[in-house]
């Protein structure tokens, strides 16, 4: 049987005129099938929403049983209505009696029905209900049928995402507002309660429904070409993508926008009678159901390609600007993004930021950094983050558990809360501790110093009662800046910073740049390894303008102070000897200038390296003090790069290889009366930094939030039973396993909050 006159283009007239109508929602859902099943020739039409207990319940019907609407409900898997639902896949039936996967509900009427088409509401990918058609004869839906239902599924899909539908059946929510909770990787720990704000916020298509469909078309048509135009420019001046990608995913991007089956979908759609970006909008949200469907890893990230390319096209559709919100974010707002870089996360107001949840991101990366330098819990590589969340949505962030919980239940909103007051109570004990040297039980001193990067971070020295700066990544001033700080600029900071901190100690580290530290204004090097290529102080060593600028600012910052500089990524003893003749240089040039020198200035290595391992001794008599960079000392002692999540756990700090390597670099060290501190993340970590103790390592550096819990288990220890703990232990042999069971054991036992 052919389709009535006009197709979609006229059912999609009807249905904005049975929009605009001021009637109830469900006297306008009850209109809109009536619409449906005269414009397809169809005796039954209904509409399924997705609940959120995961079963489907009958909002609206023609030609069924009225008196099942609301009272019909199934599994999300049963029946033909539960299988495209499962599937998010249209389905068309001549005979629907004869598919393995029919059944019927008595209530409904529906058993003399043979002819069956059926498509899934879809939204951002995901499945919030079924709108089906039937027919008694056998019939073939042909593809302008289908056509006309799935556009049709797309207004609908808006009226249950808006809420609309909410009040037809308020015992329980539809899918678009279900809770959902996932799991991800914690980046800063704490718990935040908020609201969503999204940092590149899903474009909201408010027209749907074309006036004009030639004029969409040319609409849809320019904006490709000025898409495409764009990544063409990007592609060629070998820039990148957001904050993270490569020339390689440009080049995937570039490919997807001159798909020709892509583009033909959308040029469909608008011809379908839908607005130029409703048409992108639906194109993508079928995409993402098929795609996030799928098992294969590298085709679900290829959704994040297609992401990328279609909110290009939807803002270069609407005439909106990529950019996030970060001048009117609310309280209690916890960001929301696929990726960040740091200086987009400092464009936000701290004080109004509960949290962070990260679709990308390691726990090294910068963003991850700057959030634990900020104090706002951090989660990342949680799975399809933007596309769960609404803007303004209840949201908890867990990064103690690394889980993240939306429109959570009142049941897990009030746990939360309880924690957070828990939490709250037990930073007060912290604080408590302020004042209170960290010295262990047998008396042993012990020297806990902030991580820090930016000025604001020196705002901690007093609420922490830390002893001083062990590290400030001087790079965060460079990746935030537009352009190359100056030398007064850099000079600026550094003096900033040594006032800031008074009589306490600054250890200042110079820049670390390179692998993946990209500055925006630098062209990006290709490397097949970056983490082992050109970057840190092999940089400063190649162009030494670049360090000599540095080292000049810091030595003038100074002012007659005392000044500690250190420089990462030392591989060789000779590097440092290098590095060190030119602050004597700078130092010399600055006398004959008049300047007034550091009244103490003492130059250091950073140990992350393992070939200084092979060169200890040397490394210690010739630096005035060494620090260990345990994250990249790990990294590259396993040969696990930390950002690979594959991988980046295969490895434990505590293993038996790991404490080998610390203690030989705490024995030397000590041997030839050089000071070493820990900075890494381990340090951080209560029972990391108890088994560090006890290997002979009196200082640590680490993140403002540490430094309470460190302290509390530093005034619990007996340092040397820990020692004798860990030589029994080493003694034994363990075939490298990890001595963390055998550690955690030990504080139990004795009482060590770890």
């Amino acid at each position: 049987m052919p389709a009535a006159p006009g197709g979609p283009r006229l059912l999609l007239r009807r249905l904005r005129e049975a929009m605009a109508e001021p009637v109830s929602a469900q006297a306008r859902l009850d209109r809109i099938v009536v619409l449906i099943a005269a414009n397809v020739v169809a005796e039954v039409c209904s509409v399924y929403v997705l609940r959120d207990d995961n079963t489907l319940e009958l909002f609206a019907t023609e030609g069924l049983n009225r008196e099942a609407v609301h009272l019909t409900r199934m599994r999300a898997d049963e029946g033909l209505v539960g299988l495209i639902a499962k599937t998010a896949e249209p389905l068309a039936l001549s005979d629907a009696q004869q598919h393995p996967a029919f059944s019927y509900r008595p209530e409904t009427g529906e058993e003399s029905f043979h002819a069956f088409l059926g498509v899934p509401l879809l939204r951002a990918g995901n499945t919030l209900g079924v709108l089906t058609v039937q027919n008694k004869t056998y019939r073939v839906y042909s593809e302008e049928e289908i056509e006309a239902l799935q556009t049709t599924a797309m207004v609908l899909s808006e009226m249950i995402a808006s809420g609309e539908l909410q009040a037809l059946a308020p015992d329980a929510g539809t899918a678009a507002r279900r809770a959902v909770s996932v799991r991800g990787t914690v980046l800063a720990e704490g718990i935040g309660l908020g609201h969503v704000v999204l940092h590149e916020p899903r474009i909201v298509v408010k027209r749907l429904i074309a006036e004009n469909s030639e004029r969409e078309t040319a609409r849809l048509e320019t904006a490709i070409e000025n898409v495409r135009s764009a990544i063409d420019d990007l592609v060629e001046r070998g820039d990148k993508l957001g904050t993270a990608e490569s020339r390689e995913v440009l080049e995937t991007v570039r490919m997807f926008a001159h798909d020709k089956g892509w583009l033909r979908r959308m040029r469909e759609a608008v011809g379908s009678g839908l607005t130029a970006e409703a048409a992108v909008e639906r194109v993508q949200s079928d995409n993402r159901a098929r795609m996030m469907r799928q098992s294969d890893p590298y085709l679900r990230d290829r959704l994040h390609d297609l992401d990328d390319l279609t909110n290009r096209l939807l803002r270069e559709l609407v005439g909106q600007e990529a950019v996030g919100l970060a001048g009117s974010i609310p309280e209690n707002a916890i960001l929301v993004a696929r990726s960040m870089g740091p200086a987009a996360l400092l464009d936000y107001e701290p004080a109004r930021l509960r949290g962070l949840v990260l679709e990308e991101g390691g726990p090294t990366s910068h963003v991850a950094i700057v959030a634990r330098a900020l104090g706002i819990p951090a989660v990342s590589e949680v799975e399809n983050a933007s596309a769960l969340c609404d803007s303004a949505d209840a949201i908890i962030v867990d990064a103690v558990a690394g889980e993240v919980h939306v429109r959570p239940g009142p049941e897990i909103e009030a746990a939360y809360a309880e924690m957070v007051r828990l939490r709250a109570r037990r930073q007060e004990q912290y604080r408590a501790l302020r004042d209170v040297p960290a010295v262990t039980r047998d008396g042993v001193r012990i020297g806990l110093n902030l991580n820090a990067g930016l000025l604001v971070d020196l705002t901690h020295l007093n609420e922490t009662g830390a002893e001083g700066v062990g590290l400030f990544r001087t790079e965060l001033q460079f990746m935030v800046a537009q352009r190359m700080p100056s030398a007064a600029e850099q000079q600026a900071l550094y003096r900033a910073v040594l006032t800031a901190s008074g009589d306490r100690p600054v250890t200042i580290r110079t820049l670390d740049i390179g692998g993946d530290k990209i500055l925006p204004y630098m062209p990006k090097l290709e490397e097949e390894n970056p983490a082992l290529g050109w970057r840190a102080i092999r940089i400063g060593l190649d162009r030494p303008a670049l360090l000599r600028v540095q080292l000049r600012a810091l030595l003038k910052a100074s002012d007659g102070h005392p000044l500690k500089i250190m420089f990462p990524m030392v591989a060789t003893v000779d590097e440092f000897v290098r590095a060190r003749a030119i602050v004597e240089r700078e130092k010399a040039h600055l006398r004959r200038h008049g300047y007034a020198l550091p009244a103490d200035c003492k130059l250091g290595a950073m140990i992350e390296v393992p070939s200084l391992l092979f060169q200890i001794d040397e490394i210690a008599r010739e630096a005035d003090f060494l620090s260990v960079g345990s994250n990249d000392l790990m990294q590259f002692l396993f040969a696990v790069d930390r950002e690979n999540r594959r991988v980046a756990h295969r490895f434990d700090p505590l293993s038996v290889a790991a404490i080998r390597a610390f203690r030989l670099i705490a024995e030397r060290a000590e041997a030839a009366g050089c000071p070493v501190t820990v900075c890494g993340e381990i340090g951080g970590r209560p029972l990391d930094a108890m088994a560090l103790i006890g290997m002979g390592f009196r200082n640590f550096s680490m993140s403002p939030a540490a430094i309470g819990p460190v302290k509390a288990m530093v005034l619990s220890l007996d340092a040397g039973a820990v020692t004798e703990l860990i030589d029994s232990e080493m003694a034994r042999g363990h075939d490298g396993d990890s001595l963390r069971p055998a550690l955690a054991a030990f504080a139990k036992a004795h009482g060590v909050p770890i």
